[in-house]
């Protein structure tokens, strides 16, 4: 294990992994569905029993649970409620990946409210009194409410059966893969 980094190279490749895995599983999965419409259909319609290949998106919502699991672990500057929260995340990725939306909606729709929660919330705990950049209360806080406004935009489409509920899900999930590579990156160049 890689002890004098601020950040490991695996926690770094996992991060890379995340957005990537969840970002290009729902391009390469949505490629392959005739009639799929990625401002109005979700990624779990990508994922369900009956899509032409539901193992693209099952595939990429697995590798992205993983991947936060995996750089939780990896991000040890931060205070272990941010990481257990980031990881919880994870996890309830890995149960939407698990639990299609056709086959199992209730499940599936409490592993997705568990993980777009968990996922917008734990920036807000990964700030360290008096530090600065990435860790500051700012920072956290700041990347949390722009998360939580992107998912309140979400489950709005959601309640309203919104023409726009592929893409608001879209961006929440994309910026949720994606916060966790900037605070791996900015904390492994600080230390570099």
């Amino acid at each position: 294990m890689d002890t004098t980094r601020a950040v490991p190279r695996w926690a770094i490749a996992s991060a890379v992994a995340a957005p990537v895995a969840m970002i290009g599983g729902w391009t390469l999965a949505a490629a392959r569905q005739t009639g799929f419409d990625s401002v109005t259909d979700t990624i779990s319609d990508l994922a369900a029993t009956t899509a032409t290949d539901p193992w693209i998106m099952t595939t990429g919502l697995a590798v992205t649970g993983i991947a936060h699991i995996v750089t939780a672990a990896g991000l040890r500057e931060l205070p272990t409620r941010a990481r257990v929260l980031h990881a919880l995340g994870g996890a309830a990725t890995l149960a939407v990946a698990a639990l299609p939306v056709d086959a199992q909606p209730h499940a599936h729709g409490i592993a997705a409210a568990v993980g777009f929660g968990a996922l917008a919330l734990w920036p807000a705990l990964a700030w360290r009194r008096g530090a600065h950049g990435v860790l500051s209360p700012a920072v956290g806080i700041g990347a949390s409410a722009v998360l939580v406004v992107l998912l309140g935009g979400f489950v709005v489409e959601l309640q309203r059966d919104g023409d726009a509920i592929g893409l608001t899900e879209r961006v929440v999930a994309g910026a949720q893969a994606l916060w966790p590579l900037a605070v791996a990156t900015t904390l492994a160049r600080r230390r570099s």
